[in-house]
């Protein structure tokens, strides 16, 4: 039977991972929503609170997926940038697609919505991945990808 980690370590690997994701997915929100979607800073205000909250449960499930597909990269930057853009991808682009479906978005406005959130995803995943990484290390955890920070330590 595997063993599993301490709690002390599965609840430092939570905060790590949903510190990490807030930090990050804040920050570029802030930029896209303002500056490249023109909204008003009180729209801003409204949908990066809402964002904090729905990152919350997904921050350390991501993690956990971003290391397991991570293990297929090889230490080329290329592959790591590759493996690390398909995580994100893969993970958040469902969620977001759902998210917006659920608030009104349907047809044309729903495929462009999902397609411009894939481009980010695929933009923005080896940046969030070396991020994420720092960031557990700020933690005094391993970065993820090269075995499971979480799973057997």
């Amino acid at each position: 039977m595997p063993q599993r980690s301490p709690p002390n370590t599965r609840r430092t690997a939570f905060l790590a991972d949903t510190t990490a994701l807030i930090l990050f997915f804040t920050t570029t929100g802030i930029i896209n929503e303002r500056f490249l979607a023109g909204m008003a800073w009180d729209q801003v205000l409204h949908a990066r609170l809402l964002g904090a909250v729905l990152m919350v449960p997904v921050a350390r499930p991501y993690g956990l997926w971003r290391d397991w597909v991570m293990k297929r990269a090889t230490q080329r930057r290329m592959s790591r940038l590759l493996w690390d853009s398909i995580a994100l991808l893969s993970f958040q682009v469902p969620i977001y697609a759902a998210i917006i479906a659920s608030s009104g978005a349907s047809g044309e406005g729903l495929v462009r919505g999902t397609l411009g959130a894939a481009a980010m995803m695929l933009v923005l995943g080896r940046p969030y991945g070396a991020f994420l990484n720092w960031i557990r290390k700020l933690f005094g955890l391993p970065a993820g990808g090269d075995k499971p920070m979480s799973l057997n330590s």
